[in-house]
């Protein structure tokens, strides 16, 4: 069941502010008028104007006595009938004879209608079609509620309404478990069957098997893991293609994984069969992307050792490189020695320490591992790992996704060879051409592939294991860069099928250029831009020589760092002042306070859609919060608390809990948060900023990596934290990941109150692409930029000389280039908007070199323009670095801060389950942003109070506080979870300074 509070059917709230009273509540001269036309008695005139304000705000009419007398009082006023509502005789206006005569009138006068049977019959038919791609009864209602106000009918009771949205939604999934189930051959159906008993002599179920994750790293591992995915693909093999909206889809993939497989037996029968099937696609479809995830994590592996040997090689034989540099010295010297040509040879051959032949092989040997050549010591740890990435080179059956599908026949190629030991291949015998399959071949991989011993057999042979490593190496960095894909898989499938058609995108063209504020034609694209770079690069150039905070020193930048501001000794004061004042409290008492405010349980709703009975599910649910948003764990939770088993609380997260559920919680957390006083001091709301903190996780897993950067095994928690100090968004991203790509996903899934147009970031945000795709999304990317000198800014015209800041500037933009592809990347950005793919899945793949992708090339040049011009006012305005800077702090301070609260277990994730760590960083965002609310909360009270007692508040002063306050709050101790306790309302209405 939905609650009234879940969804957006109209309700009165009980003190509405003066303003709201004046804006929604007075009655216009025309409304006075005909109320007058239809009644002359004052109690009944004042009670049809009643019912038609209250009509206006709520869509429906709604008994005198549940309207609160402030806004009784207020139209009486307004209507000059204080009198009539003296008169006590309102109250029997609503069982009077003439309320429905003036109703009717009323609607007449509205244009409204009362929901009839016909009404009913249409409103059944919008609810089918929004539950085909929404599951939860309270987004089903908020269609509804839509459609009725915009068809001009008078809203229903709730009751009605989701009565409606439930029928609907079953009726909807029935249909889609009826379809899948039909479509499954008996042989499928009895697949099904096996899959949920468990096997004799075995304590685990097929069902339990589909759901396993990979283990550690070993090679065992890996090929048992191969084996799991191999099985999967002949089960999904037996399965009909499953045509389900991809929103419900996730929403019956969710609801199959929580079903253990006795509970999923006793399903009706097309229930049973299409979860499984569903599940089982998805499955395989996940593994596909591990497999794929796993190649490109053993070929970099490869690479990344060989580097690491190549280093230690070089270190161990300096000796010879000196060796060689001190002969060639000595034969330089011998050269210049006056005298005849004969003289001098005599002299040079004098000179050479050893035999010509041995110099030479010497040299060779040298030259063979000069520079950053490592790919020889690629060999031999290659030999250890060919089997599994043959094993997983055959899973993927990679397509190409341009019609160069070159690699295609270089796989197969490659594949043929598995049982292979010779040394030298003849290309010819593979059916591969050497002019026309190998253009693709950097000049390093030709002199490995194609080099002297190969040449020993003549032309046309080739190394084996060369080649092998030259086409692993190449399909590695295809997958990365979308010109391969695997087919049925999920993050690795074909992206182009994820954009929208040509019909939808030539629909949206221009409602999107008209909302994201740009031109959709090529040509005023290109030349507005055009115009924008030339003169703010001639303005910045101007006034470069009265700019103190930059110099040009010998032709390289030097920014100079803006001076620090200091914390205001009143500033000081009033946050010591706070810190003594706010009351001591435990963090379970703040989760308690912080989810009875927002009643946030109501989020919590089971997957599968039945009203499965939870005793006393307020207390559950902050239990679980405190469990995964603290990171104690069911077993140490269940000790911790009283009351429930780890069982139970493992449960509720199990069956309850998916990332939507937190998001939704979170957003109600934000929304309460905006509309406090306070955080309207720290910021304005536009802006935000996204750094990423290393979670630390156990090694038990076959996905699992080193991270370079922060050092340990772990993954990344990635926040997008608003200038007003709350956290907005949070994703999880495994190492090796560069977590630029998913620096506008926040913006573009944050759906609270407050919504930000400006990004930043850190270094890593400050990729061509990135820069390219934020600006067709109307979004303003500006990260911190470290080593600027080093950057290089793009002219908007060949050959523009610049007096004071010639020296940055390198190549030209390709405007052409930009213009050409502009409707390829708009239908990017417009795929976006509508849902239909994320802007991190596009960013994978234009984050790596494609040779083939034009389109990674045509963002990669407008990302040149983008990134250029914000560099231009990063150098010409010193307040926007001092904003980008306050904007990053908040980032790495939030960091801070959610690592306090998530304090149990040593701060390691324990969940070994992707799709678990990613819930345990939403945990993490929520109740770190709950302690936030509760703060702010306690904040503004204590600075009222302050106030009282003649403390000199300021904005300046309340601008240099901030929520992420933590000495009041006790973490360990007594954790009592005490529902019955009275808890002081939540009071945001209030003003900190008058």
């Amino acid at each position: 069941m939905a609650t009234l509070h879940e969804t957006a059917y109209p309700r009165l709230k009980p003190d509405p502010t003066a303003k709201e009273l004046a804006e929604i509540y007075t009655p216009t001269d025309a409304e006075i008028a005909f109320v007058r036309s239809i009644t002359k008695v004052p109690t009944t005139q004042l009670a049809v104007v009643i019912h038609l304000k209250m009509f206006q705000r709520l869509a429906y009419f709604t008994r005198l006595a549940e309207v609160p007398d402030r806004i009784l009082q207020h139209i009486a006023q307004a209507t000059r009938l204080r009198g009539a509502l003296k008169s006590g005789r309102l109250e029997s206006y609503d069982t009077s004879g003439g309320k429905q005569r003036h109703i009717g009138l009323l609607r007449e006068f509205l244009g409204v209608r009362p929901l009839d049977q016909a009404g009913t019959a249409w409103l059944k038919t919008v609810a089918v079609s929004a539950a085909e791609t929404k599951h939860v009864v309270g987004d089903i209602i908020n269609v509804l509620l839509e459609e009725l106000i915009h068809h001009r009918y008078e809203l229903p009771a709730f009751r009605t309404l989701e009565l409606v949205a439930i029928g609907a939604r079953e009726k909807v999934n029935s249909a889609y478990f009826a379809s899948i189930s039909q479509a499954l051959t008996p042989k499928a159906r009895k697949l099904i069957d096996e899959l949920l008993q468990a096997k004799e002599g075995s304590r685990f179920t097929g069902w339990q098997t589909l759901k396993r994750e990979p283990g550690r790293p070993t090679n065992k591992e890996v090929r048992t893991y191969l084996q799991h995915i191999r099985m999967l693909q002949q089960l999904a093999d037996q399965l009909p293609p499953i045509d389900v909206p991809v929103p419900k889809l996730k929403q019956f993939r969710t609801m199959a994984r929580a079903y253990d497989a006795s509970e999923l037996a006793e399903l009706t029968k097309d229930k049973r069969y299409a979860l499984a099937a569903i599940f089982i696609r998805a499955q395989y479809a996940k593994t596909l992307d591990d497999a794929a995830e796993l190649f490109i994590k053993q070929v970099r592996g490869l690479e990344n050792l060989a580097q690491q040997k190549l280093i230690a090689y070089q270190l161990e034989h300096a000796k010879r490189a000196d060796y060689l540099i001190g002969q060639l010295k000595e034969v330089l010297q011998a050269f210049q020695l006056e005298g005849s040509d004969a003289q001098r040879v005599d002299a040079i051959g004098g000179s050479l320490r050893a035999e010509v032949a041995t110099l030479l092989a010497e040299c060779d040997e040298h030259m063979a591992y000069a520079g950053r050549n490592y790919l020889p010591f690629m060999l031999q740890p290659y030999g250890v790992i060919r089997p599994l990435l043959f094993n997983g080179l055959e899973l993927m059956t990679l397509r190409s996704t341009s019609q160069d599908a070159g690699m295609e026949p270089l796989i197969a190629a490659v594949l043929s060879l598995r049982n292979r030991r010779h040394e030298l291949i003849e290309v010819a015998s593979l059916g591969l051409d050497e002019d026309r399959d190998f253009e693709w071949m950097p000049k390093a991989w030709r002199q490995h592939v194609f080099g002297k011993r190969a040449n020993t057999l003549g032309t046309g042979w080739m190394h084996r294991k060369y080649f092998e490593l030259a086409v692993l190496v190449q399909v590695k960095d295809e997958l990365k860069s979308g010109d391969l894909f695997i087919p049925h898989s999920e993050r690795f499938d074909d992206y182009r099928e994820q954009l929208v058609d040509e019909v939808t995108f030539a629909h949206e063209l221009e409602a999107y250029g008209e909302v994201a504020g740009l031109p959709t034609d090529s040509e005023t694209f290109v030349s507005e831009l055009r115009s924008e770079l030339i003169a703010l690069a001639d303005a910045v150039d101007q006034r470069f020589p009265e700019n103190v905070h930059a110099d040009m020193v010998d032709g390289r930048l030097v920014l100079r760092k803006a001076q620090r501001p200091e914390i205001s000794s009143a500033v000081a004061t009033v946050d010591k002042l706070i810190t003594e004042r706010m009351p001591a409290t435990s963090i379970v008492d703040v989760l308690i306070e912080s989810a009875q405010w927002l009643e946030i349980h109501r989020h919590f709703r089971p997957f599968a859609g039945t009203e499965a009975q939870v005793d006393d599910l307020p207390r559950r649910v902050i239990t679980t919060l405190f469990c995964y948003g603290c990171n104690l764990g069911p077993t140490q939770t269940a000790r911790s608390v009283k009351g429930f088993s780890r069982r139970q609380i493992a449960w509720l997260n199990l069956k309850f809990v998916d990332e939507g559920t937190l998001e939704r919680a979170t957003n109600d957390v934000i929304n309460m948060y905006n509309k406090f006083d306070l955080p309207s001091y720290w910021g304005s709301g536009r802006s935000a900023s996204a750094d990423g903190t290393k979670w630390s996780v156990y090694e038990d897993n076959l996905l699992s990596e080193y991270h370079i950067r922060y050092g340990g095994y772990g993954g990344i928690g990635y926040y997008h934290v608003s200038d007003k100090y709350v956290a907005l968004f949070s994703h999880f991203i495994p190492c090796g990941v560069h977590e630029g790509i998913y620096i506008l996903d926040g913006l573009m899934a944050n759906t609270s109150d407050i919504q930000p147009e400006i990004v930043h970031g850190d270094t890593q945000a400050q990729s061509y692409p990135v820069f390219g795709l934020a600006h067709l999304l109307g979004i303003q990317l500006m990260p911190r930029i470290r080593n600027i000198k080093d950057l290089t800014f793009f002219r908007p015209e060949p050959g523009k000389p610049y007096k004071n800041i010639q020296a940055l500037f390198g190549d030209s933009i390709d405007w052409q280039l930009i213009g050409t592809h502009l409707y390829d990347m708009l239908r990017v950005a417009i795929s976006i908007r509508l849902g239909k793919i994320t802007a991190s899945s596009i960013l994978r793949r234009l984050g790596t070199y494609s040779r083939k992708n034009k389109l990674y090339f045509a963002f990669r040049e407008l990302g040149k323009v983008m990134r250029t011009l914000f560099l231009l006012r990063y150098i010409d305005d010193v307040e926007i670095r001092r904003t980008i800077h306050a904007a990053t702090n908040k980032s790495e301070e939030f960091n801070g801060f959610v690592k306090w609260v998530f304090f149990g277990g040593e701060g390691v994730i324990a969940e070994n389950v992707l799709h678990e760590q990613r819930k345990i960083v939403k945990y993490s965002q929520l109740v770190a942003n709950m302690v936030i609310l509760h703060n702010v909360e306690g904040m503004t009270r204590t600075l009222g109070e302050l106030r009282k007692t003649g403390i000199e508040l300021t904005p300046e002063v309340l601008a240099g506080l901030s929520p992420y306050r933590t000495s009041h709050i006790n973490r360990f101790g007594d954790y009592t979870l005490d529902l019955e306790k009275e808890i002081a309302p939540l009071d945001y209405s209030g003003k900190v300074l008058d």
